[in-house]
C-alpha cells in the first residue's frame, strides 16, 4: 500500500494535498528535482518489474529513480491517493529520421482537473510543470517554448529550438493499464538496441539547470552554462552518485 507521507517526504515536498491545480504544479517540480531518471538498475543486472509496486519500493524506500515507466507509473499512484483523476497515456518517442518509436515506448500522464494537463517526470530534461493538454496553445516555461500539435487524434508534444518546433513524443488520448507498458519495458532494460542498455544515466532538474551522469562524465548545466568533467574512475563515479543523487547502488549495500 501506498505511504503517501513518505512519498511526499521522498520529493521534499510540504504544501498543500489537496487535488488543485498549485499541487499538481508543486508536485510535479518537486518530483523532478527530488527522483533521477536513472537507469541503473540496467547495468547492475537487476530485473525492472513493471508494477506499481514495486516502482514505489525502489523510489521511497531505497531513495531511487528510474526510467519513464517508473518515475510516471509511480507518480500517478502518488496523484490518485491524493485525489486526482489520472490516465495512463502511450507515447511514441520521436526519431532522427521523422518516424516515431513503437506504441508504449514512453509512458505519460493526463490528469483531468477543470481541464486536461499532460503530467510527465520521466522524459528526462523537458517541461518542468504540467502543459495543458490543448492543441496549438504555446506554453512557455524556463526559456523554452512548449506546445501540442493534434493531427487526426493525434498530438504531437513540441518544443522550440532556435527557430523551428522539434516533436518529442507523439501520443493518442486512449486510456491505458500498467501492464500493457510491460513487453516495452522488458525490451529496453534487455535488448542491445535499446539506448538504455548501451550506458549508464542519471540525470535530475535542479532550479538552475541539470546534474547528469553519463557513464563516466560528469554534466552540469547552471543558469545556460554547461560543464563537463571526465570522471578518473569507478570509485569516483559511484562517489559522485551518492553526493550529487544521494544514491546507492544495491550492490553497494
Amino acid at each position: 500500500m501506498l505511504n503517501v507521507t513518505a512519498y511526499l517526504r521522498r520529493i521534499n515536498y510540504v504544501g498543500p494535498a489537496a487535488p488543485t491545480l498549485e499541487t499538481l504544479r508543486e508536485i510535479h517540480r518537486a518530483h523532478l528535482f527530488a527522483v533521477p531518471f536513472e537507469n541503473l538498475d540496467i547495468h547492475v543486472g537487476r530485473k525492472i518489474v513493471c508494477e506499481e509496486d514495486a516502482f514505489l519500493h525502489k523510489i521511497i524506500s531505497e531513495h531511487r529513480g528510474g526510467f519513464c515507466y517508473e518515475l510516471n507509473g509511480a507518480l500517478a499512484a502518488l496523484l490518485r491517493a491524493l485525489g486526482f483523476q489520472v490516465t495512463l497515456l502511450s507515447a511514441r518517442v520521436a526519431r532522427s529520421d521523422g518516424g516515431d518509436s513503437p506504441e508504449f515506448d514512453h509512458l505519460a500522464l493526463r490528469v483531468d482537473l477543470h481541464e486536461p494537463w499532460l503530467v510527465d517526470v520521466g522524459f528526462g530534461d523537458s517541461f518542468l510543470e504540467p502543459l495543458r493538454l490543448q492543441a496549438t496553445l504555446e506554453q512557455p516555461q524556463i526559456g523554452r517554448i512548449y506546445r501540442l500539435k493534434e493531427v487526426e487524434g493525434v498530438f504531437g508534444l513540441e518544443v522550440m529550438a532556435v527557430d523551428k518546433w522539434i516533436r518529442e513524443y507523439s501520443f493518442r488520448l486512449q486510456p491505458r493499464q500498467l501492464s500493457e507498458f510491460a513487453a516495452m519495458c522488458h525490451f529496453h532494460q534487455t535488448s542491445p538496441e535499446s539506448h538504455f542498455t548501451r550506458k549508464r544515466i542519471c540525470s535530475l532538474s535542479t532550479p538552475e539547470g541539470r546534474i547528469t551522469l553519463s557513464d563516466r562524465t560528469l554534466i552540469q548545466t547552471r543558469k545556460g552554462v554547461r560543464q563537463e568533467q571526465v570522471l578518473s574512475g569507478e570509485d569516483e563515479w559511484r562517489m559522485k552518485l551518492h553526493e550529487l543523487f544521494g544514491m546507492t547502488l544495491p550492490n553497494d549495500r
